[in-house]
């Protein structure tokens, strides 16, 4: 379990790429929030247990719970849009931002719990992959 950390190109800040065991832990200790920036419909057919949507589509940094509180994490499928987002909230001045690394994939690869939307019953369902 190894978090990386590198200086973005445009220089501000540090971005964080945290495993699926550490965002993992910071969820389960409740010193992390974990945002996933997936569309609506990505999220509805399968989500981390605990995931807040706020779409990378309509993302806007300035609206996040920036109090220090918890650590926030972006998330997203695989990686890419939660580095955008993370690069973001470090456009804006943040000394530092984090993401899971390998997205909810990546989760899932760790054989983390999912939730997701059962299509033949339409029941929602938590449960490894």
């Amino acid at each position: 379990m190894r978090e990386s950390s590198y200086t973005p190109a445009h220089g501000h800040g540090t971005l964080h790429e945290l495993d699926a065991a550490q965002v993992h832990e910071l969820l389960r200790t409740r010193r992390g929030v974990l945002i996933d920036v997936r569309e609506p419909g990505e999220f509805e057919a399968e989500r981390i247990p605990g995931a807040l949507l706020c779409p990378l589509s309509g993302f806007d940094p300035h609206s996040l719970p920036l109090d220090g509180a918890k650590r926030i994490v972006f998330q997203c499928g695989t990686g890419r849009r939660s580095a955008q987002a993370a690069r973001l909230v470090l456009a804006i001045g943040l000394p530092e931002a984090a993401h899971l690394a390998g997205g909810i994939a990546a989760w899932k690869n760790a054989g983390l719990a999912v939730t997701r939307l059962d299509p033949s019953t339409g029941r929602v369902r938590t449960g490894h992959p």
